[in-house]
Parts: C-alpha cells; sequence; structure tokens
C-alpha cells in the first residue's frame, strides 16, 4: 500500500493577511455597485496601529476608502480607531488600460465580441478538483477551512469567552492509495485575551471547535492533537505580524496539494486574469470531476496581457480519466469560453461578489458562481460529438 501525508493550512477572518484580503475585496466590491465597469487592482498592508491601502482604482462613483476600512475592522473584531489609515490610490495606467480595453485581436480587426477585451496581464493559472469530498477539494483543505470558521463562528457568539480575533489551523491527513484514511495531526491557534486560563482554552477550542469539525472523519487515538503548542498567543493581529494582500495563496486556493500560479486572487477585478483565470480553471476541473469523466483534475490556463485567446491550454486527469484524455482535452475547448470577456459573461463577474471570498478559501462555497455545476449538459454533449467523430 502507498502511504502518504497531506498538509493544508486555514487562517480565521482576523489574521493580518486575511484581514488585508476582506478589506481589498471589499473595496472592490463597493466600486463595483456604483461602477460595473470598475478597474481595480487593490492592495492593502496591515501593521501596528496603521492600515495602509495602495494601488490602481477606475471607476465612475466615488467610495469612502476609509470607512470600509473600519466597517471590515469592526466587523472582524478589532476596534477600528485603533488604526491610521493612510490612502494612496490613482488610476489604471493609460497603457493598461488601453491593451484591455481594445484587445490585441481587435485591433487586428476581428470583431468577434468574445475577444473585445484583452488579458489584464499576463500569467498562468491553476484550477483543481477531485472526488474526495463533497466539496470536490482535498480533504485537509476543507478541515482546515472548517474549523477557522469554526473558531470564528464561537468567538463572535460568546461561546468560547476571552478568544480574540487572530487564529489559524492546520490539518494532516494520512493518504492510502491515494484516499485519505485517517487524521495524523491537527494543530490550532487561537489568540486570547491575558485573562484566559490556557488549559481552559484548549479544552474548549477541543470540545466546542475541533470535535464538531471531524465528526464526519473522526480523529482517533493515535491523532496529534496541538492546541496553542506556543503558549500564550495574547499579542496577535497586524500588532504582532505585519499583514498583506495577497499572502496566503494556499490557503486562498487548495493548500499547497495542487499548482498555483502565483497571481494573487482579492482585491483584482475580473480583467484580471489572475482571479478570473483562475476562478474559470476551478469551474473547468470540477466538471470534469462531476461529469464522470476523471476522479482528479487540474486545468491550467496561459494568458498574455493584452490578448483575448490563451496562450496555452492544458488539462491533467493524473491518470484517473475515464475516457481518452484527447477527447476531455477537446470536449473542454468546446464548451467553455476562455477569454476574459467570455469568461466574465459566462460568470457574471462583474458584480459586487468578492468580499466572502476573501476569508476560508476561494472555492469552499457552492453558490460562489464558478463553484455552479450548471455546464455539465453542455460539456457531457460535447463528449458525446467527440466519441461519435471517432467511432466513425
Amino acid at each position: 500500500m502507498d502511504k502518504d501525508l497531506r498538509t493544508a493550512e486555514s487562517v480565521c477572518a482576523g489574521h493580518p493577511d486575511k484581514l488585508c484580503d476582506q478589506i481589498a475585496d471589499r473595496i472592490l466590491d463597493e466600486c463595483l455597485r456604483s461602477d460595473t465597469h470598475s478597474r481595480v487592482a487593490c492592495e492593502v498592508m496591515a501593521t501596528k496601529g496603521r492600515i495602509i491601502i495602495a494601488g490602481e482604482i477606475s471607476c465612475a462613483g466615488k467610495s469612502n476608502v476609509r470607512s470600509i476600512v473600519r466597517s471590515v475592522l469592526s466587523d472582524v473584531g478589532y476596534e477600528p480607531f485603533d488604526f491610521k489609515v493612510q490612502v494612496y490610490l490613482h488610476r489604471q495606467s493609460p497603457d493598461i488600460s488601453a491593451g484591455v480595453s481594445q484587445s490585441l485581436e481587435v485591433r487586428a480587426g476581428s470583431d468577434d465580441d468574445s475577444k473585445a477585451i484583452g488579458a489584464g496581464d499576463q500569467g498562468t493559472m491553476y484550477g483543481y478538483a477531485t472526488n474526495e469530498t463533497h466539496e470536490m477539494l482535498p480533504l485537509p483543505v476543507v478541515l482546515a477551512h472548517r474549523i477557522c470558521k469554526r473558531v470564528d463562528e464561537v468567538r463572535q457568539n460568546g461561546i468560547l469567552r476571552g478568544s480574540l480575533p487572530d487564529g489559524k489551523a492546520q490539518v494532516t491527513i494520512e493518504y492510502e492509495d491515494d484516499q485519505p484514511k485517517r487524521v495524523q495531526a491537527v494543530v490550532v491557534s487561537v489568540q486570547h485575551t491575558s485573562e484566559k486560563d490556557l488549559r481552559a482554552l484548549k479544552q474548549e477550542i477541543y470540545f466546542q471547535v475541533l470535535l464538531p469539525c471531524f465528526e464526519a472523519f473522526p480523529m482517533d487515538d493515535d491523532t496529534e492533537v496541538l492546541i496553542n503548542p506556543s503558549g500564550r498567543f495574547v499579542e496577535g493581529g497586524p500588532a504582532a505580524d505585519t499583514g498583506l494582500t495577497g499572502r496566503k495563496l494556499m490557503v486562498d486556493t487548495y493548500g499547497g496539494l495542487a499548482l498555483q500560479g502565483g497571481g494573487a486572487l482579492s482585491g483584482k477585478d475580473a480583467t484580471k486574469v489572475d482571479r478570473t483565470g483562475a476562478y474559470m480553471a476551478r469551474y473547468i476541473a470540477k466538471h470534469v470531476v462531476a461529469c464522470g469523466l476523471a476522479s482528479r483534475c487540474q486545468v491550467n490556463l496561459c494568458y498574455a496581457i493584452g490578448k483575448a485567446v490563451p496562450v496555452a491550454v492544458r488539462v491533467d486527469t493524473f491518470g484517473s480519466e475515464t475516457i481518452p484524455k484527447h477527447m476531455i482535452d477537446h470536449a473542454v475547448l468546446n464548451s467553455f469560453p476562455l477569454s476574459p470577456s467570455g469568461m466574465i459573461d459566462l460568470l457574471q463577474l462583474r458584480r459586487p461578489i468578492y468580499a466572502p471570498t476573501a476569508v476560508y478559501g476561494h472555492f469552499t462555497n457552492p453558490n460562489y458562481p464558478w463553484e455552479q455545476l450548471d455546464r455539465c449538459a453542455v460539456l457531457e454533449s460535447a463528449v458525446k460529438k467527440i466519441q461519435e467523430h471517432y467511432s466513425n
């Protein structure tokens, strides 16, 4: 039997990096409410007593950025007026704007509306899906997010008294023949007040957080459980650790258990293929698995700035495919629009839907448009046509 250990982490809403992601995406949503064609590339830095907002925003409306920042701080559990907010924003570069607004294909004479806009940047994006969980994500990723979400919930509703906004979790699962078999280790760290008894905190986290999170896939007597292994965790948040937008890419995506292109997701409007391409790649991979074409799928999309059509598309099924791999390749290309315009229109990405994505992963909420399985009939029809073609 082939055994290995796979680990993923997540962080709570009050983690400094996630605080920055939430602020960036809240600003993005506010821009989209006033102008659906806003161009937003918002970067946030959080440190002791300061929140710094920088980047490029072109929007027909106006947003009170400082008010948005203080609203996020309050929602997460920090005192808003403990922070000085500094804003350094300007409009998108006219050179970038021109390349996005009129794609290379249009400039070359194309009148195809699906190629109207070009990619907002170059880059390579990955999407992944597996049939090992209902969420079609690796089990360690699902469990780590579940723990952090539960920690935030019990803090906010008063069950976990004496806890503070910062925290993180890590889960290691033992796999056997590529299937999850048991929980090897769980690590949880939760910020707390100076008066909180650490023994009581550990018991409360174990019974109020961990046991509910592992009901469907229980820990066993040999599972190593580490709760606040460093001891006291009183000073946390931006006061203890500087936060930056886009620094928790593995938390946002697949926990390091699938490839990640390197481009951050939060704070970017849909013309930025770092975000839209990652969503479409996940959408495609999830459909491939849901339609039974493979048990695991990874999709890679590559773009050039200003160009509508991707420069490369790759589908990897890791030998788990149920039909010839080349048929899956052709079916994907025939079933999903891959230009920025096509992806934006299909997934309806000009709406203010992004703030919730900034915590607990971008692929964990079944209500996100890129998590929907609403194109299975299209993919299955494409597969059928390809099979008929090769059988004739």
